[in-house]
C-alpha cells in the first residue's frame, strides 16, 4: 500500500507534511509505504532533522513547481504539469500509489483531481465531504464547498457517496441519511429542497427527512446532505464555534481532572483529528487538508486515506452510483 503526499502544500512545507507522513508510519504496519512528492533537497532535508534518512518506507519523488495560493486552479494545473498537486495524483493514475493527500490549494487539487483521475462514470458532481464533530459521533457533510448551485438529482447522488463513505470509512452499517433544511415537514424550503426531499425518499437509501440547523450537533443523522453553498458556510461556522468553545472551556474549567476534560473536547473539536475532505465521486482516493494543518492532521488523512482504500471505496461508490438512474 502506498499514499502519495503532496509536501509543498502546507503554510509551513515541508516540515508538516513529513512530520505528519513519519507519525503515521509509526502506527501502520510494516508493508505500508508514503511517497513524498515536492522539492526533494527540502524534504530530505526535514527527513535527515527528523533522523528518518534511512526510512525505506519513506519514497521521495521531485517536483519542481508548486502551485502557490490564489492562483487561478484550472490554470495553474495546466500551467504547472509537474507541480507537487500534479505529479502526486499522476503517480496515483498510473497505479504507483493507492490515494493522495494534499494541504495545498483546494481549488487546484479539486481541478486536477478531475482533470487527472477523472469523475466516476455517471458522476455530474464530485462533492467535497468532511467531517463535523457531534453528540452522537461524526458526521459526515457534503457537498462542503465544490458545488454551489446544484439540482436535486446531484444532491441525491451526494447522498449516495456519502452514504458509502459513511459506511466504508466511519464504519456506520445502515448510515441514516439527512437533507439540510430549515424545517422539518417535507414541504418546507426552497424548490431544490422540497423536490430533493422528494427524490430521497424514493430511494433506496435510509432517508431520515429533513434536519435543521440545531439538530446537527445531536447526531441525528449520519450523512447530511446540502449544496456547496450552505454546506461551505456550515463548515466554517463550525470551525469558527469549535475554537469559541474551547476557549472559554479553558478559561471556566478548573478542579481536578480538568486538563483530561479540555482535552477530550479539543480532540472533539479539532479537524486535525478527522483526517481532511475527501473529494467523492473521482475515479481514485485524493484528501484535502487545511493549508494550516498540523502534522498531526497530516498523519490522519494518510490514515483516512489508507482506510478508504483498504475498504474498496471507489469501487462501491462506482458500484453505487452505476445502479441507480438519480441523474
Amino acid at each position: 500500500m502506498r499514499i502519495a503526499v503532496d509536501a509543498m502544500g502546507t503554510d509551513r512545507h515541508p516540515a508538516v507534511e513529513v512530520e505528519g507522513a513519519v507519525g503515521a508510519l509509526r502506527e501502520l504496519p510494516e508493508d505500508f509505504q508514503v511517497v513524498l512528492v515536492g522539492d526533494a533537497d527540502r524534504i530530505r532535508a526535514e527527513l535527515t532533522r527528523l533522523g528518518e534518512t534511512g526510512n525505506e518506507r519513506l519514497a521521495v519523488i521531485h517536483a519542481t513547481q508548486r502551485i502557490e495560493p490564489g492562483e487561478a486552479p484550472a490554470a495553474a494545473v495546466r500551467r504547472k504539469p509537474d507541480s507537487s498537486i500534479v505529479v502526486g495524483l499522476n503517480l496515483e493514475k498510473a497505479g504507483e500509489a493507492d490515494a493522495f493527500v494534499s494541504a495545498g490549494s483546494t481549488g487546484a487539487v479539486m481541478a486536477a483531481s478531475l482533470f487527472i483521475l477523472r469523475p466516476l462514470p455517471g458522476v455530474d458532481r464530485p462533492a467535497v465531504a468532511t467531517v463535523l464533530p457531534t453528540a452522537a459521533g461524526p458526521v459526515v457533510m457534503l457537498d462542503a464547498g465544490a458545488n454551489v448551485d446544484c439540482r436535486p438529482a446531484h444532491l441525491v447522488q451526494f447522498a449516495r457517496l456519502g452514504s458509502v463513505y459513511a459506511h466504508d470509512v466511519l464504519g456506520r452499517e445502515d448510515p441514516r441519511v439527512g437533507l439540510l433544511n430549515i424545517g422539518e415537514e417535507p414541504e418546507k424550503g426552497n424548490e431544490l429542497s422540497v423536490e430533493a426531499y422528494r427524490r430521497l425518499q424514493g430511494t433506496d437509501l435510509n432517508f431520515i427527512g429533513n434536519v435543521e440547523g440545531r439538530q446537527i450537533i445531536e447526531g441525528m443523522c449520519d450523512v447530511l446532505v446540502t449544496d456547496g453553498f450552505a454546506g461551505n458556510v456550515l463548515l466554517k461556522f463550525y470551525e469558527s464555534v469549535a475554537g469559541f468553545v474551547f476557549g472559554l472551556l479553558g478559561q471556566d474549567l478548573t478542579g481536578d481532572g480538568a486538563d483530561e476534560k479540555l482535552e477530550s473536547v479539543r480532540r472533539m473539536l479539532d479537524y486535525a483529528e478527522y483526517g481532511g475532505a475527501p473529494l467523492l465521486g473521482v475515479n481514485g482516493i485524493s484528501i484535502i487538508c487545511h493549508g494550516n494543518s498540523p502534522p498531526r492532521a497530516i498523519t490522519n488523512a494518510i490514515l483516512a486515506a489508507l482506510t478508504a482504500s483498504d475498504a474498496h471505496m471507489v469501487g462501491h461508490m462506482r458500484h453505487e452510483v452505476g445502479i441507480h438512474a438519480d441523474l
